[in-house]
Protein backbone atom coordinates (compact mmCIF):
# COMPACT_ATOMS: atom_id res chain seq x y z
CA UNK A 1 0.00 0.00 0.00
CA UNK A 2 1.07 3.67 -1.05
CA UNK A 3 2.02 5.80 2.05
CA UNK A 4 2.48 9.54 2.47
CA UNK A 5 5.44 9.70 4.18
CA UNK A 6 5.03 13.62 5.13
CA UNK A 7 1.83 12.56 6.91
CA UNK A 8 3.14 9.68 8.74
CA UNK A 9 6.43 11.68 10.08
CA UNK A 10 3.74 14.98 11.01
CA UNK A 11 2.29 12.29 13.13
CA UNK A 12 4.99 9.89 14.46
CA UNK A 13 7.76 12.34 15.13
CA UNK A 14 7.30 13.63 18.28
CA UNK A 15 5.98 10.00 19.31
CA UNK A 16 9.37 8.21 18.50
CA UNK A 17 11.34 11.27 19.41
CA UNK A 18 9.71 10.39 23.18
CA UNK A 19 10.18 6.93 22.42
CA UNK A 20 13.58 6.65 21.44
CA UNK A 21 15.68 9.99 22.29
CA UNK A 22 14.21 10.39 25.93
CA UNK A 23 16.14 13.44 27.44
CA UNK A 24 16.84 16.83 25.68
CA UNK A 25 19.30 17.00 23.59
CA UNK A 26 21.59 19.18 26.03
CA UNK A 27 21.77 15.96 28.10
CA UNK A 28 21.90 13.29 25.68
CA UNK A 29 25.58 12.32 26.28
CA UNK A 30 24.86 12.02 29.64
CA UNK A 31 21.76 10.73 30.86
CA UNK A 32 20.51 7.17 29.94
CA UNK A 33 17.33 6.95 27.04
CA UNK A 34 14.29 6.89 28.71
CA UNK A 35 12.72 3.84 26.58
CA UNK A 36 13.03 0.51 29.10
CA UNK A 37 9.45 0.87 29.99
CA UNK A 38 7.82 2.04 26.91
CA UNK A 39 9.73 -0.64 24.93
CA UNK A 40 8.33 -3.58 27.76
CA UNK A 41 4.94 -2.76 26.60
CA UNK A 42 5.18 -3.01 23.06
CA UNK A 43 3.99 -6.33 20.79
CA UNK A 44 6.47 -6.88 18.56
CA UNK A 45 4.06 -9.55 17.13
CA UNK A 46 2.25 -6.58 15.51
CA UNK A 47 4.42 -7.11 12.96
CA UNK A 48 2.41 -4.57 10.70
CA UNK A 49 3.85 -2.07 12.87
CA UNK A 50 7.09 -2.35 12.40
CA UNK A 51 7.12 0.57 9.74
CA UNK A 52 5.97 3.11 12.32
CA UNK A 53 9.65 3.01 13.02
CA UNK A 54 11.15 3.88 9.26
CA UNK A 55 8.63 6.19 9.14
CA UNK A 56 10.17 7.77 12.79
CA UNK A 57 13.75 7.14 11.17
CA UNK A 58 13.21 9.79 8.12
CA UNK A 59 11.44 12.03 10.20
CA UNK A 60 14.31 12.20 12.07
CA UNK A 61 16.51 12.57 9.06
CA UNK A 62 13.95 15.27 8.02
CA UNK A 63 14.38 17.05 10.99
CA UNK A 64 17.79 18.64 10.35
CA UNK A 65 18.24 21.81 12.92
CA UNK A 66 18.58 24.58 10.83
CA UNK A 67 22.46 25.53 12.78
CA UNK A 68 23.73 21.97 11.34
CA UNK A 69 24.12 22.74 7.40
CA UNK A 70 25.53 26.25 8.24
CA UNK A 71 28.52 24.87 9.87
CA UNK A 72 28.92 22.26 7.84
CA UNK A 73 28.97 24.72 4.77
CA UNK A 74 30.28 27.86 5.35
CA UNK A 75 34.29 27.76 5.14
CA UNK A 76 34.52 27.18 1.81
CA UNK A 77 35.40 30.07 -1.39
CA UNK A 78 31.98 29.82 -2.66
CA UNK A 79 30.33 31.07 0.55
CA UNK A 80 30.35 33.65 3.45
CA UNK A 81 28.88 33.91 6.36
CA UNK A 82 26.41 36.97 6.64
CA UNK A 83 24.23 38.43 9.65
CA UNK A 84 25.33 38.88 13.28
CA UNK A 85 26.76 35.57 14.43
CA UNK A 86 30.08 37.05 15.04
CA UNK A 87 31.36 33.35 15.95
CA UNK A 88 29.72 31.56 12.56
CA UNK A 89 31.54 34.97 10.64
CA UNK A 90 34.98 33.67 12.86
CA UNK A 91 34.37 30.32 11.72
CA UNK A 92 33.89 31.32 8.01
CA UNK A 93 37.39 33.17 8.44
CA UNK A 94 38.89 30.07 10.15
CA UNK A 95 39.60 31.65 13.83
CA UNK A 96 37.63 28.93 16.23
CA UNK A 97 35.69 29.29 19.21
CA UNK A 98 35.29 26.11 21.02
CA UNK A 99 32.77 27.89 23.13
CA UNK A 100 30.30 29.06 20.23
CA UNK A 101 26.87 27.10 20.91
CA UNK A 102 26.69 26.34 16.88
CA UNK A 103 29.39 24.16 17.70
CA UNK A 104 28.13 22.02 20.59
CA UNK A 105 24.84 22.31 19.01
CA UNK A 106 25.64 20.64 15.47
CA UNK A 107 27.77 18.03 17.72
CA UNK A 108 23.94 17.04 19.52
CA UNK A 109 22.25 17.34 16.67
CA UNK A 110 23.97 14.87 14.86
CA UNK A 111 24.99 12.33 17.75
CA UNK A 112 21.13 12.70 18.76
CA UNK A 113 20.13 11.39 15.54
CA UNK A 114 22.87 8.57 15.46
CA UNK A 115 21.38 7.14 18.72
CA UNK A 116 17.87 7.76 17.48
CA UNK A 117 18.35 5.51 14.44
CA UNK A 118 20.15 2.30 16.25
CA UNK A 119 17.47 2.64 18.87
CA UNK A 120 15.07 2.14 15.43
CA UNK A 121 17.42 -0.65 14.58
CA UNK A 122 17.86 -2.67 17.73
CA UNK A 123 13.49 -2.11 17.87
CA UNK A 124 13.31 -3.53 14.32
CA UNK A 125 15.37 -6.16 15.46
CA UNK A 126 12.92 -7.28 17.97
CA UNK A 127 9.95 -7.23 15.62
CA UNK A 128 11.93 -10.16 13.17
CA UNK A 129 12.89 -11.87 16.03
CA UNK A 130 8.81 -12.43 16.44
CA UNK A 131 8.54 -13.02 13.04
CA UNK A 132 8.14 -10.21 11.09
CA UNK A 133 8.89 -10.23 7.75
CA UNK A 134 12.20 -11.00 7.46
CA UNK A 135 12.98 -8.77 3.98
CA UNK A 136 11.10 -6.15 5.36
CA UNK A 137 13.14 -6.09 8.16
CA UNK A 138 16.41 -5.97 6.41
CA UNK A 139 15.44 -3.21 3.91
CA UNK A 140 14.34 -1.00 6.91
CA UNK A 141 17.56 -1.37 8.92
CA UNK A 142 19.78 -1.05 5.45
CA UNK A 143 17.77 2.28 4.68
CA UNK A 144 18.22 3.49 8.38
CA UNK A 145 22.15 2.60 7.86
CA UNK A 146 22.20 5.23 5.16
CA UNK A 147 21.28 7.83 7.19
CA UNK A 148 23.52 7.10 9.61
CA UNK A 149 26.14 6.99 7.81
CA UNK A 150 24.89 10.95 5.88
CA UNK A 151 25.46 12.08 8.66
CA UNK A 152 28.35 10.11 10.63
CA UNK A 153 30.46 11.14 7.54
CA UNK A 154 29.84 14.98 8.33
CA UNK A 155 30.64 14.57 11.86
CA UNK A 156 33.90 13.53 10.65
CA UNK A 157 33.93 16.46 8.04
CA UNK A 158 34.04 18.57 10.79
CA UNK A 159 35.80 17.10 13.63
CA UNK A 160 38.07 14.66 11.98
CA UNK A 161 38.46 11.53 14.47
CA UNK A 162 34.89 11.09 16.18
CA UNK A 163 32.69 8.75 18.33
CA UNK A 164 31.35 5.54 15.92
CA UNK A 165 28.27 5.23 17.92
CA UNK A 166 27.18 0.91 18.25
CA UNK A 167 24.16 1.52 20.69
CA UNK A 168 21.49 3.86 21.22
CA UNK A 169 22.45 3.97 25.01
CA UNK A 170 24.23 7.61 24.98
CA UNK A 171 26.25 5.69 27.99
CA UNK A 172 27.74 3.85 25.94
CA UNK A 173 29.94 6.27 24.08
CA UNK A 174 32.23 6.89 27.01
CA UNK A 175 33.46 3.38 26.51
CA UNK A 176 34.14 3.92 22.44
CA UNK A 177 37.61 4.68 21.23
CA UNK A 178 38.15 7.53 18.54
CA UNK A 179 38.06 6.60 15.50
CA UNK A 180 40.52 8.97 12.86
CA UNK A 181 38.98 10.14 9.85
CA UNK A 182 39.98 7.22 7.62
CA UNK A 183 38.52 4.94 10.23
CA UNK A 184 35.13 6.47 9.80
CA UNK A 185 35.28 6.36 6.26
CA UNK A 186 36.28 2.78 5.83
CA UNK A 187 33.38 2.43 8.28
CA UNK A 188 30.93 3.90 6.27
CA UNK A 189 32.39 2.16 3.72
CA UNK A 190 31.56 -1.23 4.82
CA UNK A 191 27.85 -0.43 6.36
CA UNK A 192 27.18 0.68 2.69
CA UNK A 193 28.25 -2.61 1.36
CA UNK A 194 26.62 -4.51 4.31
CA UNK A 195 22.88 -2.22 3.30
CA UNK A 196 23.01 -2.42 -0.28
CA UNK A 197 22.32 -5.75 -0.96
CA UNK A 198 18.94 -5.27 0.95
CA UNK A 199 17.66 -1.99 -0.71
CA UNK A 200 15.88 -1.59 -3.52
CA UNK A 201 16.83 -1.37 -7.01
CA UNK A 202 15.11 2.20 -7.94
CA UNK A 203 15.46 5.42 -8.25
CA UNK A 204 14.11 7.05 -5.03
CA UNK A 205 11.22 8.75 -6.68
CA UNK A 206 10.07 5.24 -8.15
CA UNK A 207 9.45 4.43 -4.74
CA UNK A 208 5.66 3.31 -3.99
CA UNK A 209 6.08 2.80 -0.46
CA UNK A 210 7.95 5.71 0.61
CA UNK A 211 8.48 7.53 -2.03
CA UNK A 212 11.37 9.74 -2.04
CA UNK A 213 12.92 7.40 0.07
CA UNK A 214 16.96 5.59 0.41
CA UNK A 215 17.55 2.71 -2.41
CA UNK A 216 20.47 1.13 -3.29
CA UNK A 217 21.64 4.27 -5.36
CA UNK A 218 21.80 6.45 -2.28
CA UNK A 219 23.74 3.86 -0.38
CA UNK A 220 26.34 3.61 -3.55
CA UNK A 221 26.70 7.59 -3.69
CA UNK A 222 27.13 7.47 -0.04
CA UNK A 223 29.98 4.76 -0.84
CA UNK A 224 31.42 6.55 -3.36
CA UNK A 225 31.72 10.09 -1.10
CA UNK A 226 33.29 7.89 1.28
CA UNK A 227 36.18 6.32 -1.00
CA UNK A 228 36.74 9.21 -2.84
CA UNK A 229 38.26 11.07 0.84
CA UNK A 230 40.12 7.45 1.06
CA UNK A 231 41.31 8.41 -2.49
CA UNK A 232 40.07 4.89 -3.31
CA UNK A 233 39.54 5.72 -6.64
CA UNK A 234 38.68 2.06 -7.85
CA UNK A 235 36.05 1.83 -5.30
CA UNK A 236 34.52 5.36 -6.54
CA UNK A 237 34.15 4.34 -9.86
CA UNK A 238 33.40 0.65 -8.90
CA UNK A 239 30.25 2.70 -7.48
CA UNK A 240 29.39 5.55 -9.76
CA UNK A 241 29.48 3.18 -12.68
CA UNK A 242 26.58 1.08 -11.25
CA UNK A 243 24.63 4.38 -10.60
CA UNK A 244 25.27 5.58 -13.79
CA UNK A 245 25.03 2.46 -15.77
CA UNK A 246 21.34 1.89 -14.37
CA UNK A 247 20.24 4.43 -16.56
CA UNK A 248 18.10 5.45 -13.92
CA UNK A 249 19.41 8.97 -13.30
CA UNK A 250 19.33 12.13 -15.56
CA UNK A 251 19.94 15.97 -15.58
CA UNK A 252 17.49 18.11 -14.69
CA UNK A 253 17.66 20.09 -18.13
CA UNK A 254 16.26 23.27 -16.00
CA UNK A 255 19.00 24.16 -13.44
CA UNK A 256 16.65 26.82 -12.02
CA UNK A 257 13.75 25.14 -11.29
CA UNK A 258 15.77 21.43 -9.48
CA UNK A 259 16.42 24.10 -6.40
CA UNK A 260 12.29 24.48 -6.51
CA UNK A 261 8.54 23.67 -6.35
CA UNK A 262 9.16 21.29 -9.75
CA UNK A 263 12.28 19.99 -8.39
CA UNK A 264 11.13 17.93 -5.97
CA UNK A 265 11.65 14.07 -6.06
CA UNK A 266 13.25 14.97 -9.62
CA UNK A 267 14.86 12.05 -11.42
CA UNK A 268 18.13 13.72 -10.38
CA UNK A 269 18.24 13.48 -7.20
CA UNK A 270 19.29 10.76 -4.61
CA UNK A 271 18.89 11.62 -1.21
CA UNK A 272 16.56 14.59 -0.71
CA UNK A 273 14.69 16.04 2.91
CA UNK A 274 11.56 16.24 1.93
CA UNK A 275 8.91 18.70 3.34
CA UNK A 276 4.94 19.57 2.75
CA UNK A 277 2.25 22.10 3.09
CA UNK A 278 0.09 19.32 1.63
CA UNK A 279 -1.24 21.94 -1.37
CA UNK A 280 -3.31 24.03 1.57
CA UNK A 281 -3.44 27.29 2.63
CA UNK A 282 -2.92 26.39 6.08
CA UNK A 283 -2.56 23.84 8.26
CA UNK A 284 -0.46 20.96 9.12
CA UNK A 285 3.26 21.48 7.29
CA UNK A 286 6.46 20.06 7.96
CA UNK A 287 9.62 22.53 6.48
CA UNK A 288 12.86 23.37 7.07
CA UNK A 289 13.88 26.81 8.57
CA UNK A 290 14.82 28.42 5.09
CA UNK A 291 14.57 31.72 6.58
CA UNK A 292 18.21 31.83 7.73
CA UNK A 293 19.26 32.39 3.77
CA UNK A 294 15.89 34.27 3.26
CA UNK A 295 16.03 38.30 2.70
CA UNK A 296 16.09 40.89 5.11
CA UNK A 297 14.59 43.47 2.71
CA UNK A 298 12.66 42.24 -0.47
CA UNK A 299 10.02 42.97 -2.79
CA UNK A 300 8.38 39.66 -3.19
CA UNK A 301 5.95 39.36 -6.78
CA UNK A 302 3.85 38.04 -4.38
CA UNK A 303 2.45 40.62 -1.73
CA UNK A 304 3.35 39.59 1.97
CA UNK A 305 5.68 37.12 0.70
CA UNK A 306 7.76 36.54 4.07
CA UNK A 307 11.75 37.34 3.92
CA UNK A 308 14.22 35.91 6.06
CA UNK A 309 17.68 37.07 8.31
CA UNK A 310 20.12 37.00 5.42
CA UNK A 311 23.28 35.10 7.32
CA UNK A 312 24.82 33.26 4.32
CA UNK A 313 26.30 34.70 1.29
CA UNK A 314 27.66 33.78 -1.71
CA UNK A 315 31.21 35.34 -2.12
CA UNK A 316 32.35 38.07 -4.33
CA UNK A 317 35.20 35.10 -5.64
CA UNK A 318 32.63 32.72 -6.81
CA UNK A 319 30.26 35.44 -8.36
CA UNK A 320 33.47 36.48 -10.27
CA UNK A 321 34.74 33.15 -10.64
CA UNK A 322 31.49 32.70 -13.14
CA UNK A 323 31.52 35.65 -14.73
CA UNK A 324 34.99 35.29 -15.62
CA UNK A 325 33.33 31.67 -17.43
CA UNK A 326 30.24 33.30 -18.88
CA UNK A 327 27.94 30.94 -16.71
CA UNK A 328 24.92 32.49 -16.76
CA UNK A 329 22.29 29.67 -16.22
CA UNK A 330 24.14 28.55 -12.74
CA UNK A 331 24.89 31.78 -12.08
CA UNK A 332 21.77 33.78 -11.74
CA UNK A 333 20.43 30.26 -10.09
CA UNK A 334 23.16 30.01 -7.44
CA UNK A 335 23.07 34.06 -6.61
CA UNK A 336 20.64 36.52 -6.32
CA UNK A 337 21.90 39.72 -6.43
CA UNK A 338 21.73 43.19 -4.53
CA UNK A 339 22.13 46.36 -6.11
CA UNK A 340 25.00 47.40 -3.66
CA UNK A 341 26.38 43.43 -4.52
CA UNK A 342 26.50 44.31 -8.28
CA UNK A 343 28.32 47.84 -7.89
CA UNK A 344 30.60 45.85 -5.45
CA UNK A 345 31.68 43.54 -9.10
CA UNK A 346 31.77 46.32 -11.14
CA UNK A 347 34.60 48.28 -8.89
CA UNK A 348 36.56 46.26 -10.33
CA UNK A 349 37.27 47.50 -13.30
CA UNK A 350 37.83 43.81 -14.96
CA UNK A 351 34.32 43.60 -14.01
CA UNK A 352 33.00 47.28 -15.21
CA UNK A 353 30.32 46.25 -17.74
CA UNK A 354 28.58 43.28 -16.86
CA UNK A 355 26.26 41.49 -18.73
CA UNK A 356 22.39 42.56 -18.92
CA UNK A 357 21.70 39.25 -17.19
CA UNK A 358 23.08 40.01 -13.92
CA UNK A 359 19.93 41.90 -11.88
CA UNK A 360 18.94 42.18 -8.52
CA UNK A 361 15.56 40.97 -10.34
CA UNK A 362 14.97 36.84 -10.17
CA UNK A 363 13.48 35.38 -13.04
CA UNK A 364 10.32 35.10 -11.07
CA UNK A 365 10.15 38.72 -10.76
CA UNK A 366 11.51 38.79 -7.06
CA UNK A 367 13.13 41.95 -5.91
CA UNK A 368 16.11 41.81 -4.33
CA UNK A 369 17.40 45.63 -2.09
CA UNK A 370 20.17 46.33 -0.41
CA UNK A 371 20.64 45.30 3.26
CA UNK A 372 23.83 46.10 5.70
CA UNK A 373 24.24 42.12 6.31
CA UNK A 374 24.78 40.99 2.55
CA UNK A 375 25.57 41.58 -1.06
CA UNK A 376 24.21 38.27 -2.38
CA UNK A 377 22.09 35.67 -1.51
CA UNK A 378 22.12 32.01 -2.28
CA UNK A 379 19.60 31.24 -5.20
CA UNK A 380 19.81 27.66 -3.98
CA UNK A 381 18.02 27.78 -0.81
CA UNK A 382 15.49 30.20 -2.48
CA UNK A 383 11.97 29.91 -3.59
CA UNK A 384 10.04 32.20 -5.70
CA UNK A 385 7.28 33.94 -4.04
CA UNK A 386 5.30 32.99 -6.82
CA UNK A 387 5.80 29.42 -6.16
CA UNK A 388 4.52 29.43 -2.53
CA UNK A 389 1.08 27.66 -2.20
CA UNK A 390 -1.78 30.31 -2.55
CA UNK A 391 -2.33 31.78 1.59
CA UNK A 392 1.04 30.52 2.79
CA UNK A 393 3.73 33.15 2.88
CA UNK A 394 6.73 31.60 4.78
CA UNK A 395 10.00 32.36 3.49
CA UNK A 396 10.53 29.08 1.36
CA UNK A 397 7.82 26.89 2.29
CA UNK A 398 6.89 23.47 0.86
CA UNK A 399 10.93 23.67 -0.89
CA UNK A 400 12.94 20.17 -0.55
CA UNK A 401 16.51 20.28 0.65
CA UNK A 402 18.44 18.62 -1.80
CA UNK A 403 21.60 16.42 -0.51
CA UNK A 404 23.31 14.29 -3.48
CA UNK A 405 22.64 15.10 -6.71
CA UNK A 406 23.46 12.94 -9.65
CA UNK A 407 25.30 15.87 -10.90
CA UNK A 408 27.87 14.62 -8.60
CA UNK A 409 27.54 11.26 -9.16
CA UNK A 410 28.97 12.13 -12.79
CA UNK A 411 31.76 14.56 -11.35
CA UNK A 412 32.87 12.02 -8.86
CA UNK A 413 33.43 9.38 -11.09
CA UNK A 414 35.08 11.98 -13.41
CA UNK A 415 37.35 13.09 -10.13
CA UNK A 416 38.21 9.02 -9.91
CA UNK A 417 39.30 8.89 -13.09
CA UNK A 418 41.49 11.90 -13.46
CA UNK A 419 42.70 9.98 -10.56
CA UNK A 420 43.85 7.41 -12.25
CA UNK A 421 40.86 4.94 -12.54
CA UNK A 422 39.64 3.40 -15.46
CA UNK A 423 35.82 2.76 -16.77
CA UNK A 424 34.08 0.84 -18.99
CA UNK A 425 30.87 2.97 -18.54
CA UNK A 426 31.94 6.81 -19.23
CA UNK A 427 35.33 8.77 -20.09
CA UNK A 428 35.64 11.35 -17.51
CA UNK A 429 35.44 13.71 -20.86
CA UNK A 430 31.70 12.60 -21.12
CA UNK A 431 31.03 12.90 -17.48
CA UNK A 432 32.10 16.23 -17.07
CA UNK A 433 30.88 16.79 -20.34
CA UNK A 434 26.96 15.96 -19.27
CA UNK A 435 27.47 18.22 -16.64
CA UNK A 436 28.13 21.24 -18.79
CA UNK A 437 26.11 20.89 -21.50
CA UNK A 438 23.35 21.49 -18.77
CA UNK A 439 24.67 24.86 -18.15
CA UNK A 440 25.19 25.97 -21.55
CA UNK A 441 28.36 25.60 -21.80
CA UNK A 442 30.49 23.90 -24.89
CA UNK A 443 32.35 20.62 -24.85
CA UNK A 444 35.84 20.53 -23.25
CA UNK A 445 38.41 17.37 -25.33
CA UNK A 446 40.04 16.71 -22.58
CA UNK A 447 40.01 17.50 -18.58
CA UNK A 448 42.80 16.96 -15.58
CA UNK A 449 41.98 17.47 -11.87
CA UNK A 450 41.79 21.27 -12.31
CA UNK A 451 39.04 21.24 -14.94
CA UNK A 452 37.02 18.39 -12.69
CA UNK A 453 37.58 20.69 -9.60
CA UNK A 454 36.56 23.82 -11.05
CA UNK A 455 33.27 22.40 -12.55
CA UNK A 456 32.10 20.86 -9.00
CA UNK A 457 32.91 24.43 -7.64
CA UNK A 458 30.74 26.02 -10.50
CA UNK A 459 28.08 23.40 -9.99
CA UNK A 460 27.93 22.61 -6.59
CA UNK A 461 28.66 25.94 -4.72
CA UNK A 462 26.38 26.60 -1.61
CA UNK A 463 25.74 22.71 -1.25
CA UNK A 464 26.80 20.77 1.40
CA UNK A 465 30.06 22.48 1.30
CA UNK A 466 31.46 20.46 -1.23
CA UNK A 467 34.20 23.16 -2.14
CA UNK A 468 35.99 23.14 1.10
CA UNK A 469 36.16 19.39 1.42
CA UNK A 470 37.45 19.05 -2.17
CA UNK A 471 40.02 21.73 -1.35
CA UNK A 472 40.98 20.55 1.90
CA UNK A 473 41.15 16.72 0.36
CA UNK A 474 43.67 17.88 -2.40
CA UNK A 475 45.88 20.29 0.06
CA UNK A 476 44.41 23.20 -2.39
CA UNK A 477 44.20 25.09 0.83
CA UNK A 478 46.11 28.08 -0.54
CA UNK A 479 42.83 28.72 -2.29
CA UNK A 480 40.65 29.13 0.71
CA UNK A 481 42.96 32.64 1.35
CA UNK A 482 40.72 34.96 -0.02
CA UNK A 483 39.06 38.10 1.01
CA UNK A 484 41.19 38.33 4.10
CA UNK A 485 41.43 34.70 4.86
CA UNK A 486 44.43 32.76 6.16
CA UNK A 487 44.34 29.04 5.98
CA UNK A 488 46.43 27.09 8.07
CA UNK A 489 47.13 22.93 8.99
CA UNK A 490 45.32 23.39 12.00
CA UNK A 491 42.55 24.89 11.05
CA UNK A 492 40.94 21.80 8.85
CA UNK A 493 38.77 20.87 11.61
CA UNK A 494 36.99 22.79 14.06
CA UNK A 495 37.88 21.89 17.66
CA UNK A 496 35.69 19.74 19.90
CA UNK A 497 33.15 21.96 22.02
CA UNK A 498 34.25 22.59 25.20
CA UNK A 499 30.94 20.98 26.56
CA UNK A 500 31.88 18.16 25.10
CA UNK A 501 35.33 18.02 26.70
CA UNK A 502 33.53 18.27 30.03
CA UNK A 503 31.60 15.33 29.08
CA UNK A 504 33.66 12.84 27.62
CA UNK A 505 37.03 12.38 28.63
CA UNK A 506 38.14 10.50 25.07
CA UNK A 507 37.46 14.27 23.64
CA UNK A 508 39.30 16.13 26.56
CA UNK A 509 42.31 14.12 26.18
CA UNK A 510 42.01 14.72 22.20
CA UNK A 511 41.47 18.22 22.87
CA UNK A 512 44.29 18.54 25.14
CA UNK A 513 47.05 16.74 22.68
CA UNK A 514 45.93 19.32 19.86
Amino acid sequence: MKMNIYKYISVLFLVFSAILMGPACTDVLDEPLENEFIAEDTDYNQSENMVLLLYGAYGELYSLQWETFPLISVRGDDVNAAGDQFPLTETDEFRYDRNFWMYNSTWLNLYSDLLYWHGAMEEIEKYREAGANEANARQYIAEIRVMRAFELMYLAKLWGSVLIPNASEPSHLFNVELSDYQTVMQHISMEMDAAIPDLPSVRPNQRSDVRGGVTRYTALAVKARANMELHNHTAVVAATEEIIGSDLFTLEPDFYQLFKISGKLNDENLLELQYSDFGQASGTRTRYLWDFFGPASWTPAVSGAGGGWGFFEPSNKYVKFMLDRNEQERLTTSVLFTPDGIAEIQSDAAYENLPDWVSNVSPDGDVFNNHPRYQFLSGKHYLPSTQLTPGRFTYGENKNFTCIRYAEILLLHAEALVNGASSQVLSAEEAVNLVRARAGLNNLTSVDLDAVLEEKYAEFAMEWGIRYFDLIRYDRTSELNYGGRTFSEGDRYLPYPLEQQDILPQIREAANEE
